[in-house]
């Protein structure tokens, strides 16, 4: 036993200098990128994690919602109670409930213009752009446009994009990517959406 507390404490000190020696380079501070994509669920989840995150660090915030828009959410109810979150629920509901791309189209541009506002404005620590990266894929804005609006965001202002099939051009000027990788889920063994969980 006494050589297995000698072998961890040998890996733990030798895993504390990598680390300190990483944390000695990282000195840079500014604003990130963050994208949230795959097919796993739990993208918009961890925005709305980061949301609470930067409301513990009096940050104001604000959140647009494309696509999402035909239910109320738990995180709408919570988050709609702190005067520091701006929430927009921009969408009308998933596109194959809409069926309607001419009212998606029109939708989507309607929440760029919030998010574009937004995206200009110091005041905002954080930005969540829940959903954002569906409307990207379905060529409903053009990623160009969203590209540039997020280089010339301000300095210290964090942007957080969420959904489905994240266009390669947003991963590359992306600061952190993370893909949900789906293993499982309620709903393909008949399981309802459910409150707390999905909504």
């Amino acid at each position: 036993m006494t050589d297995d507390k000698d072998a961890h404490r040998t890996a733990m000190a030798r895993k504390k200098r990598i680390i300190e020696q990483r944390k000695a380079k990282a000195q840079d501070e500014r604003g990130v990128i963050v994208v949230n994509t795959g097919n796993g669920k739990g993208k918009s989840t961890a925005g709305f994690g980061m949301v609470a995150r930067a409301l513990g660090h009096g940050m104001r915030v604000g959140v647009v919602q494309f696509v999402k828009g035909a239910f109320s959410t738990g995180e709408e109810s919570l988050f709609r109670q702190f005067d520091t979150v701006d929430y927009h629920v921009m969408g009308e509901g998933f596109t194959w409930e809409t069926q309607d791309v001419d009212r998606d189209m029109a939708a989507a541009r309607a929440a760029w213009a919030k998010a574009a506002a937004m995206l200009e404005d110091e005041a905002y620590g954080l930005v969540l752009l829940d959903e954002l990266n569906i409307v990207l894929n379905k060529g409903y804005l053009p990623v160009k446009t969203v590209i540039s609006a997020l280089e010339r965001r301000p300095e210290m202002q964090h942007v957080v994009i969420t959904g489905r099939h994240a266009p390669d051009e947003l991963l590359e000027v992306a600061d952190t990517v993370t893909w949900m990788k789906l293993e499982k889920h309620a709903f393909k063994a008949g399981v309802t959406a459910q409150k707390g969980v999905e909504l």
